[in-house]
């Protein structure tokens, strides 16, 4: 089990998603306290990278050297068939503004589509100073929504069905969503790579 693990994201709600999660798949038994990265530092890590997965490390290295402490980062996005795989790497920036500007914006690319289907990548990088860096990708299959709806969850949330069910991430209830989502996956993954 690791002491401390800091998540290393400014983005709250997806801190609150990896705390859940952590807790839920490992039984409370990965780490023994989950920390919110600004809540130490203001620290901010440029995603240089042409991948998921080396923007993910980017982050997690960086700050891991900055704090000694184990650190867990990732990078994901929402892959759209009819729009070549974009917003892909991009979806936090394809537009300003916030996760309501993102979902209005993809919304209004699929007007009168048929084909909707997309998923959701993510690759998690775990950073253990001077030990070992792991990298584990998931996935989450499913179709884009024709409006919005819910209000739980962040980012592309409202506008994601996954597959088997009808109602979006925004709408789940949390306990589903950190079983089938992305994030899960990958991190159901890095927990078996530990042990």
């Amino acid at each position: 089990m690791l002491g401390k693990i800091i998540i290393a994201t400014g983005n709250k709600g997806k801190y609150d998603e990896f705390a859940k999660i952590i807790r839920e798949a490992s039984s409370g038994n990965f780490a023994e306290e989950i920390i919110f990265a600004p809540d130490i530092s203001r620290m901010v890590v440029e995603e240089t990278g042409k991948t998921y997965a080396e923007n993910a490390m980017l982050k997690a290295r960086a700050w891991a050297e900055n704090s000694g402490q184990p650190c867990l980062a990732d990078d994901s996005g929402l892959e759209v068939d009819a729009l070549d795989g974009a917003p892909g790497l991009y979806s936090a920036r394809v537009v300003a503004g916030n996760d309501a500007n993102h979902s209005a914006w993809l919304l209004s690319q699929l007007e009168g589509v048929v084909n909707r289907k997309a998923r959701f990548v993510v690759a998690l990088c775990l950073c253990v100073p001077g030990e070992y860096t792991l990298i584990t990708e998931g996935y989450c299959y499913g179709s884009i929504s024709e409006t919005a709806r819910g209000d739980k969850g962040f980012g592309y949330d409202p506008v994601f069905v996954p597959e088997g069910y009808n109602l979006t991430f925004a709408e789940l209830d949390s306990l589903i969503k950190n079983q089938i989502s992305h994030r899960a996956n990958a991190f159901t993954k890095l927990a078996s790579l530990l042990k």
